[in-house]
This record gives structure tokens, C-alpha cells and sequence, in this order.
């Protein structure tokens, strides 16, 4: 069977991350081309691949059939539009779009072109996430009745890519934190129903949020509480990157995806699963470790294209995250509970 042919649009962190998991980990793929950013040339070069003048240009290439988009959240919407209209599949860094109504634009362009679009939520195969899921799929703790979910980075603002704190791209609880409302969802499997948001920041003269504090219900009557910021005093907190507190019905989840996974049944704490740390001082952008989860995520997409099934992530996942995160900054803004629309309280 022929390789399915990639290109990459962007060609930063995520353009090379996505650069160097299909060369080295995705057996049924083969990158052909990248395009756009400024790092695009010396990417192409690493990789041994041409380099396309503009996205319009990478998408017509015959050699590529599926696209995955790794751009400023605003150039989302017009490029996975492109490639759609023009039959390609497309992986789409999160977040999806920067509108519901992109969003929705985008799931019937791809519908109509018969091609499968996902959505990068790479926490989704990290080891101890997918361990917790499978866990309280099996039932284990019983039905999720309350969830803590932590998102506090201590880089500050200024840490950050120039392009992630323009206004126009929105602000960390979007950009960041909206890897923690797919989680809510995937866990409990459950839409969110209603948010109370507090969102700003604590730095003088930022022009976007850097820290918010959610309350959520869902539509299975649990509900659900997240604390994001970017603006947390160095080291942070421990096991507080992606951590999770989860009440069940007859136990209790303690999630670090980036450390270990403990359960409590009967009054005793188990350690269920662990990850082992990144190595960023040594092997780097490069450890494998680090690499897993993407990984994972485009082997599952390959897949989904070379065998004809939907990928594990859908359009529709990034949109429900992209409609909570907005709702947020609609509550923050309005000082109200917001009632997400009825496609997503059904």
C-alpha cells in the first residue's frame, strides 16, 4: 500500500513537532511538503522536503492528501476551508477555530468533501489520561459527580510566542486551556451545559486574559470546576500542568498527565499508571517520551484515512471546546452564567 502523503502548514513548535513524528514514528505516511512561517525553509531543509510558496500552493499538490494545519488560531478557519474545498483531510491544531460558526463552517466542508477532519487534542494519548478514561469507562469509580481541572503554567505572558498574546488570537484560556473543556467532556463523557467565568489577568498591560476560574454543570448533572492561568509565580504548583481531581459515585481520581495516575477505592490510594518525565534538559523537543502522545494522535489519523473510519477525534469535539471557551469569555465580559446553545445542552 502506497504512504499517505502529508504536508505541513506552519513551521514552528508544532510544524516541526508534526515534521519529525511522521518521519521518524508514522510507517504509513510520508511528509511531502511544508509551507508558511518564517522557520518554513529551514524546516523543509531538516526534512528533506520542498518548500511551497503559500499554503494554496501546498494543498494543490497532488502527493498530498491529508493537511495538517499548525497555524496562529486565526488562520485556522481559511486554510482547513482551503484544503477541504479542494478534498483533503485535515488535522487541525486546536483550537479549531476561533468562532463556533467557523467551526461549523469547516465540519460541512468536510462532510461535503467526504474527507475526516481532527482535532489536535493530544491529552487524549497521554498514558495516564487514557488509563483514567478506560477506568471510569469500566465504572471503577462509578458515575463522575464533581471534577477539578488545573491548568497553571508558570511562564508568564511573556513566555510565551509573540502571536499567542495578540488579540486577535484570543488569549490562554483559549489557547491553552481548551485542551482541559475536551478533557471535562471526554472524561465524563458529557456535554458542559452552563459556564460562570471570571477571566483577566494579573499583569499590568497584557492585551489578552492569562488567568481564569470556571464553574461548570454538565448536561449529566455533575459538575465541574477549572483554574487556568499562565501568570503563576515560578515553580508553580506540583502536578498542576494537567492535573485532575475527579469524585466518583464510590471513588476518587488523582490525574497528573504528566506524572502519575492514583486511584482511591475502600479509603486506600492505589498508583494505577505513571509517565515517565520528559527529558528536556537532555534529549529535549526530541524525547520520545514527549513525542508519544502525537504519536499516537497522527497514527490514529493516518489510519482513520488509509482504513476508511472516523478518527477518534471529530470536528465535532473541537467545536463543543471552542463554543465553552468563547461561552467563558462571554460570562467574564457579562458577569452572567451563560447557557451554552442547544446543540451542545442536549
Amino acid at each position: 500500500m502506497s504512504k499517505i502523503g502529508i504536508g505541513i502548514i506552519g513551521s514552528g513548535f508544532m510544524g516541526r513537532t508534526y515534521a519529525e513524528t511522521i518521519s521518524r514514528y508514522c510507517s504509513r505516511a510520508k511528509l511531502r511538503a511544508v509551507a508558511c512561517g518564517s522557520r518554513a525553509g529551514q524546516l523543509a531543509q531538516d526534512y528533506g522536503v520542498p518548500l511551497e510558496s503559500s499554503a494554496e500552493a501546498l494543498i494543490a499538490r497532488d502527493d498530498v492528501a491529508a493537511v495538517f494545519i499548525a497555524t496562529p488560531h486565526h488562520l485556522h478557519a481559511e486554510q482547513a476551508l482551503a484544503a477541504a474545498a479542494a478534498g483533503k483531510h485535515i488535522l487541525l491544531e486546536k483550537p479549531m477555530a476561533c468562532t463556533v460558526a467557523d467551526c461549523d463552517a469547516i465540519i460541512e466542508a468536510c462532510r461535503s468533501a467526504n474527507a475526516w477532519c481532527t482535532i489536535a487534542f493530544s491529552q487524549r494519548t497521554r498514558q495516564c489520561n487514557i488509563k483514567a478514561k478506560q477506568l471510569i469507562d469500566d465504572g471503577v469509580i462509578g458515575r463522575i459527580l464533581q471534577m477539578q481541572e488545573l491548568s497553571l503554567v508558570a511562564t508568564g505572558l511573556a513566555g510565551l510566542p509573540k502571536w499567542q498574546s495578540d488579540s486577535e488570537n484570543l488569549g490562554t484560556l483559549f489557547g491553552h486551556a481548551i485542551h482541559n473543556f475536551d478533557r471535562i467532556r471526554w472524561f465524563t463523557g458529557s456535554e458542559i451545559r452552563t459556564v460562570y467565568a471570571k477571566c483577566g489577568s494579573i499583569e499590568p498591560g497584557t492585551r489578552v486574559e492569562g488567568t481564569s476560574m470556571v464553574l461548570m454543570s454538565l448536561t449529566d448533572g455533575a459538575t465541574a470546576h477549572l483554574w487556568e492561568s499562565f501568570q503563576v509565580p515560578k515553580p508553580s504548583f506540583p502536578r498542576a500542568q494537567f492535573g485532575t481531581w475527579i469524585i466518583g459515585e464510590r471513588g476518587l481520581i488523582d490525574l497528573d498527565a504528566y506524572g502519575e495516575l492514583r486511584v482511591a477505592m475502600d479509603g486506600q490510594w492505589k498508583v494505577e499508571a505513571t509517565q515517565a518525565p520528559i527529558d528536556w534538559a537532555g534529549k529535549g523537543f526530541l524525547d520520545p517520551v514527549r513525542l508519544e502522545s502525537y504519536t499516537l494522535q497522527c497514527q490514529d489519523f493516518i489510519d482513520a484515512i488509509a482504513d476508511r473510519r472516523p478518527p477518534a477525534v471529530t470536528g465535532w469535539d473541537g467545536r463543543q471546546a471552542v463554543a465553552a471557551a468563547l461561552a467563558c469569555y462571554e460570562s467574564s465580559r457579562t458577569g452572567k452564567e451563560i447557557v451554552l446553545p442547544g446543540e451542545n445542552a442536549k
